[in-house]
């Protein structure tokens, strides 16, 4: 029988990208919209990361790698993960992929059987829920509550797991919420995820991007039990301003990292080996060009804040990691513009474009209707610009 496989047609669209791609075709057309869809930063990658790639085009660093990746990048992840996370990982025990969203798949689909259940916390990664679909997995998604700081609590999770539970994505600092959770929180998290026998993916992309005194900690740091059943994400698009790049990396138990690596060779070989010899000098190198991105993100969040506090009939979460900060909105649900009845986070995300030429991303795409994404991974000028459109947009509603 003809026709397309039922594993790709339960696949969603990516509402960010769909939104972003609109906002982009809008300026496109002349009109002065402003974009706070993208999840990337805006600062250019650090030259000395950019000469390192330069300098592998000249040495002819451009022939096929290990599957896994370049032995000496393998190893500058695990000096990394020492030095960063106190965790002890053997090269062989290192995936390196085509960024970090590859490497989420890469172990979903090594570990997740059809029908096995994932447990995932709401507000999401908008993809967390497709790759597990794709993979046969079920989506169970657990609701934080934006009164909890939008963190899940052991006992949800505890409640939320049944036999057929076979692994729970984890994401701290979280995109799209920007919570980063303690470590004795995560230690929690992870008690309850040993004692249940459950794989954990702990998605730390955004690991360096966090503010004031909050430090994140490694799901996989939290017991030598909680290590056997992690897959730890990492990678240098974020921390490095190298979302173009396409380098992301993962740390596993010998048993799955060989069983990814085998998948890997069939499906991708190699990611991009000039990528990788830069990868090499992001993770060697002093972080002090992250630290002066992290201070002036810094600076648009709290200014971002302080704007929405200014607002009525909308509040926010203030975030202490990553760039997002989640507006919740559903407070205005109900009233109208022109002639539109705002109605969910669709309606405000597709009217506001519309009529206030600014763009956010629906928190339906992210499994929270109440609110939409705001990025702050733009200029100041245009942020507080996109943050008084937003005002009088609500203002206008009736």
């Amino acid at each position: 029988m003809k026709g397309l496989a039922k594993r790709i047609t339960t696949l969603s669209p990516s509402l960010t990208l769909a939104i972003g791609a609109r906002a982009k075709a809008m300026k496109a057309a002349g009109e002065n919209v402003i974009s706070f869809s993208m999840g990337e930063p805006d600062f250019p990658t650090p030259a000395y990361i950019a000469e390192a790639a330069v300098e592998a085009i000249a040495k002819g660093c451009t022939r096929y790698t290990p599957s896994s990746g370049l032995m000496e990048l393998r190893r500058a992840v695990c000096e990394k993960l020492r030095r960063d996370n106190g965790l002890d990982y053997d090269p062989s025990c290192v995936i390196v992929s085509n960024g970090a969203k590859h490497a989420v798949f890469n172990a979903c689909f090594a570990l997740v059987d059809e029908g096995d259940e994932v447990i995932i916390p709401a507000p999401y990664w908008l993809t967390y829920p497709e790759i597990v679909k794709v993979c046969g997995g079920v989506p169970v998604i657990v609701k934080a509550e934006a009164g909890n700081g939008f963190k899940i609590t052991p006992a949800q999770l505890r409640a939320a797991i049944t036999p057929k539970t076979k692994l729970f994505i984890f994401n701290s600092p979280c995109n799209p919420t920007g919570a980063v959770y303690s470590e004795a929180e995560v230690r929690a998290l992870a008690q309850v995820c040993t004692e249940a026998g459950i794989y954990t993916i702990s998605d730390e992309i955004y690991e360096k991007l966090v503010y004031a005194d909050v430090r994140p900690f490694s799901f996989a740091a939290s017991s030598e039990e909680a290590k056997a059943l992690t897959v730890t994400v990492n990678g240098v698009s974020k921390t490095y301003a190298m979302t173009g790049w396409r380098i992301g990396y993962l740390a596993a138990p010998a048993e799955i990292a060989a069983a990814i690596d085998s998948f890997q060779s069939h499906a991708t070989s190699n990611a991009n080996s000039i990528a990788q010899y830069a990868a090499i000098r992001a993770l060697s190198s002093s972080d002090a060009a992250v630290q002066d991105m992290v201070s002036r993100f810094d600076e648009r969040r709290r200014a971002m804040v302080a704007r929405i506090a200014e607002m009525e009939g909308v509040s926010c979460v203030v975030p202490d990691g990553a760039f997002y900060v989640m507006l919740a909105v559903s407070g205005l649900y109900g009233r109208r513009a022109g002639g539109r009845i705002v109605r969910n986070s669709v309606d405000f995300a597709e009217i506001l474009l519309e009529t206030a030429k600014v763009a956010a991303v629906p928190g339906a795409a992210f499994g929270d209707d109440d609110c939409v994404r705001l990025s702050y991974s733009l200029s100041m000028e245009d942020m507080l610009d996109g943050l008084d459109r937003i005002d009088a947009f609500i203002r206008s509603l009736a």
